[in-house]
């Protein structure tokens, strides 16, 4: 096969708030080739993210995206690694690279195992895809009463654990955040998951996270998540060795295995969190689930936005049964949650699971990006470089 066509879905919410939702708007890529499409979702900017497809050549290292990725061939899983490589190289001065080959990428998975009838985690290598153990993912409330408040929620809806992240947390005083941390736990209970995610408000500093660890570990957490950015390394290391009973998540910032491995070997975290849609797609983040279980990592999915998402962070590491824990984005705006006709719902056990269906096995609708699609045009040197796409009859 060859690839014919990469198109790309801008879609939005009406209106974008401040809020650290990651939901609010979405980037879809469309691939085509041998009669076969495919669909990816980009966790960036989308307006960014197709400027880096299609924008004009700088130089040798600084090509668009897209001029490495046309008309290649798309006959087997070493195809899609020799495509990224040939990517990264052509694009390497162009820094929004990473997002943009994660959509298409992910594409590529979808339509390759829609070609061979096989789910992508079959691709992969992985004969079965173990269930696993979903954590509802929201933002802190405004205050600690609206954080019980949605704990209590959470537990009502049947989940076992959950994550609590952004909102106030870490902006306040170091009272305030262990108000916050206690009122998630009272709500989730004595038996729930409790995982507190920071959101790296602090940068790289030390002495502020350090502040927060006794309450982290008394509220039971298993987890503080990004107390940095992912280039701290030394931070995160001497974070990790100040605490006894949390342990330290991370990841979700990598754009390549590179930066996920230092936080791995340099970074002491206990839990690797890796989006599919950052890293450069599903064969990166296999590489980094397989590094992270031969070193005692634990592997978690990072995803907050669209259940196309959520299915595709689940297949690198759908055959470590014994890297359980998920992310699930719990309150994802209408926009996240419309794209596909079809969802990951928990089972009666609690459990997520793969479908059984070639690639992805997700169903894109097509009325959904229709409501919400945002028409785009972006011309230079005279030339209309992208316009949005047809859908379709």
């Amino acid at each position: 096969m060859k690839i014919d066509s990469v198109d790309f879905f801008y879609l939005s919410m009406p209106e974008i708030t401040l809020e650290g939702d990651g939901s609010q708007d979405a980037l879809l890529v469309r691939v085509a080739a041998g009669g076969h499409v495919g669909w990816g979702e980009c966790e960036a900017s989308p307006l960014v993210s197709i400027a880096a497809a299609v924008c004009p050549r700088s130089h040798g290292a600084c090509q668009p995206v897209l001029d490495s990725v046309l008309g290649q061939a798309l006959d087997g899983t070493a195809d899609i690694a020799r495509i990224a490589r040939l990517v990264r190289r052509n694009s390497l001065d162009l820094l929004q690279t990473a997002h943009t080959l994660s959509g298409i990428e992910i594409a590529l998975w979808d339509l390759l195992g829609k070609h061979r009838s096989e789910p992508v985690y079959r691709l992969l290598g992985t004969r079965s895809a173990s269930p696993k153990t979903p954590y509802a993912s929201v933002l802190f409330g405004d205050t600690a009463a609206e954080t019980l408040a949605k704990a209590k929620g959470i537990r009502a809806k049947g989940f076992r654990a959950a994550k609590f992240g952004w909102g106030p947390y870490g902006q306040g005083s170091v009272e305030d955040d262990r108000d916050q941390a206690m009122a998630a736990r009272e709500g989730l209970g004595p038996d729930g998951i409790l995982l507190i995610d920071a959101g790296a408000i602090w940068i790289d500093d030390l002495a502020a996270a350090r502040r927060r660890v006794a309450s982290v570990e008394a509220a039971g957490a298993l987890w503080l998540e990004e107390p940095f950015v992912s280039g701290a390394l030394d931070e995160y290391k001497a974070l990790a060795q100040l605490m006894s009973k949390a342990r330290l998540a991370a990841g979700e910032g990598s754009h390549d295995t590179f930066m996920a491995r230092h936080l791995i070997d340099h970074g002491g975290v206990g839990f690797i969190q890796i989006d599919t849609g950052r890293i450069g797609g599903i064969g990166p983040a296999k590489e980094i689930a397989d590094y992270a279980a031969q070193r005692g990592v634990t592997y978690v999915n990072h995803t907050f936005t669209s259940h196309l998402a959520l299915n595709a962070s689940i297949q690198p590491y759908a055959g470590l049964a014994e890297h359980r824990i998920c992310e699930y984005p719990a309150e994802p705006k209408a926009v996240a949650y419309a794209l596909t006709k079809n969802h990951l719902l928990p089972g009666e056990d609690g459990l997520v699971r793969l479908p059984e269906a070639p690639g992805l096995g997700m169903e894109i609708d097509p009325e959904a990006i229709r409501r919400y699609g945002v028409d785009v045009e972006i011309r230079a040197k005279g030339e209309t470089l992208y316009r949005t796409p047809r859908l379709g009859p």
